[in-house]
């Protein structure tokens, strides 16, 4: 499967040792070491024909073979380019430790690294908070009526300016009513995020279930995350409960998989 530049699918068959999987794998070799690098433009699939005295029909299946691996982005009328690299975060339970918000003041546009009582932020987020009727999974995951009124925040997170996934969150009224979680400005929520607001709230978190799986984006969460053809995403669902099993949150990300790797440690159960 590929796709064109318009991003509609179209399937393309070649062999594993047509002459497109060779000066793919010409082309891939220079990308991985560096002799095309991030950005840089790629030689035209007239070039690429003249080059490797094959068709041009030959040379455009290349720049698509490789469009579809994700190595390479194409600008209509412009031509092809190498992906640009983004940094891979490296996501696990110590994101949601409590010194990151039970004792310390939140800052924007940092590192996730704590120094002494103050942690910083990575990256920028946007924000929009809502009144909508809950859906299915949304009522299940709080214990509500389908179509019960419930507090959505949504948010972009960009790093370094680029987009790298969405958060939305889902609340019950009564406990967020006239926190800083329902406020629509830009940024985390209060000064030690949305976590520290709950506790402030008496709504400690304290047992969180996080559910994982991959799936293609929707043609909004590819233009939204600013995919390449053919990236897949993981959405994440979590539901995080105060220490009596209260259901104070339940939330959905959507991440571009190639910037993110989950990591746990864990004892193996009996």
């Amino acid at each position: 499967m590929a796709y064109d530049t318009l991003g509609m699918v179209m399937y393309v068959h070649m062999d594993s040792d047509s002459p497109a999987r060779r000066i793919a794998t010409d082309l891939r070799a220079d990308i991985a070491a560096g002799r095309l690098l991030p950005g840089e433009k790629l030689p035209s699939v007239r070039d690429l024909a003249e080059r490797y005295e094959v068709s041009r029909t030959t040379a455009g299946k290349v720049l698509i073979l490789l469009k579809t691996e994700g190595l390479v982005t194409t600008r209509h009328g412009s031509g092809a380019y190498v992906r640009e690299s983004h940094p891979i975060r490296r996501l696990g339970p110590e994101r949601y430790a409590r010194h990151r918000w039970e004792q310390t003041t939140v800052q924007a546009f940092a590192t996730e690294v704590p120094e002494s009582d103050t942690t910083q932020q990575q990256g920028h987020q946007t924000q929009e908070v809502s009144i909508v009727a809950a859906d299915e999974s949304v009522a299940a995951a709080l214990g509500v009526e389908v179509g019960a009124p419930v507090y959505e925040r949504a948010r972009v997170v960009t790093r370094e300016g680029n987009p790298t996934h969405t958060m939305t969150s889902y609340y019950r009224p009564a406990d967020v009513e006239g926190t800083p979680l329902v406020d629509p400005s830009p940024g985390i929520a209060g000064q030690g995020g949305g976590f520290r607001v709950l506790a402030d709230k008496g709504l400690s978190p304290h047992e969180i279930t996080e559910d994982l799986r991959a799936r293609m984006p929707t043609a909004d969460e590819a233009l939204l995350l600013d995919l390449p053809p053919g990236e897949p995403v993981v959405e994440l669902c979590r539901i995080t409960r105060t220490a009596d099993g209260h259901v104070v949150e339940y939330a959905r990300g959507v991440h571009a998989a190639s910037r993110f790797v989950w990591s746990y440690t864990f004892a193996i159960p009996s």
